[in-house]
């Protein structure tokens, strides 16, 4: 996976998405850089220069592994770290927290949201993505250690019991939605698991980034019904 983060068309495309969302998110009404940033659930880092572009960044990460990789690609110290209880930094201190397809690995999500709630300056806000639609799981998220997948409500639910609130909230990985289900249902039929994590062939991998990443053009600004993925922007209530 830390091999793939650097050339798979999902991690290079949701980073464009991303980084594209945050863009036109933060300069409403506000200067959109430097920042003090926190991503929570590093992993092998693949995130960080993205998230670097808009601020000073820091970093924590559960698995030593991934934290080593980590500091040796981005040359920061990455402080351990374990949702929701051992959260090594300052409380009120972060312009933005990025938690990102991390939310679905912890047992305690709610608690969790509420820990990070607690990191952020009055204005701050936590950009949170996570894998949409509990039908569609399968042996993709149990490979990955997945505790559940959201909906929309869910996910805003989740952000209110945590004494939070939700700015925006959507789905995304939407133009590739049929051919994700095309492909599970296949695997139901077939018994067969799904190999999502393998990097395609260069051009099949360079097709599915463009189209992917296309939607940059539209997350945020179009209600999209269903996908993949969602994404939540978070703030402390007023």
């Amino acid at each position: 996976m830390a091999e793939n983060e650097q050339r798979h068309w999902w991690f290079t495309g949701r980073r464009q998405i991303l980084a594209t969302l945050l863009r036109r998110e933060l300069s409403r009404g506000r200067a959109p850089a430097p920042m003090r940033i926190l991503e929570a659930g590093c992993g092998s880092g693949g995130n960080l220069g993205m998230l670097g572009a808009f601020g000073t960044v820091e970093a924590v990460e559960y698995d030593p592994g991934a934290r080593a990789i980590a500091e040796r690609r981005s040359g920061l110290v990455i402080r351990p770290c374990a949702l929701p209880h051992d959260l090594p930094v300052p409380d009120r201190s972060y312009d933005l927290i990025a938690l990102l397809d991390v939310l679905e690995h912890v047992e305690e999500d709610r608690a969790s949201l509420a820990a990070l709630g607690a990191k952020l300056k009055r204005d701050g806000r936590i950009l949170v993505t996570v894998p949409a639609l509990p039908w569609l799981w399968s042996h993709h998220d149990a490979v990955h250690h997945h505790k559940r997948r959201y909906t929309a409500r869910s996910l805003t639910d989740a952000v209110a019991a945590a004494g939070l609130r939700v700015e925006r909230v959507g789905y995304f990985n939407t133009l590739l939605f049929p051919l994700a289900l095309a492909r599970r249902v296949g695997s139901i039929v077939t018994g067969r698991p799904t190999e999502d994590d393998r990097v395609p062939a260069r051009w099949m991998n360079a097709l599915l980034r463009t189209i992917f990443s296309a939607e940059r053009h539209l997350v945020g600004r179009v209600r999209m019904a269903l996908g993949l993925s969602l994404f939540a922007l978070v703030s402390l209530p007023d």
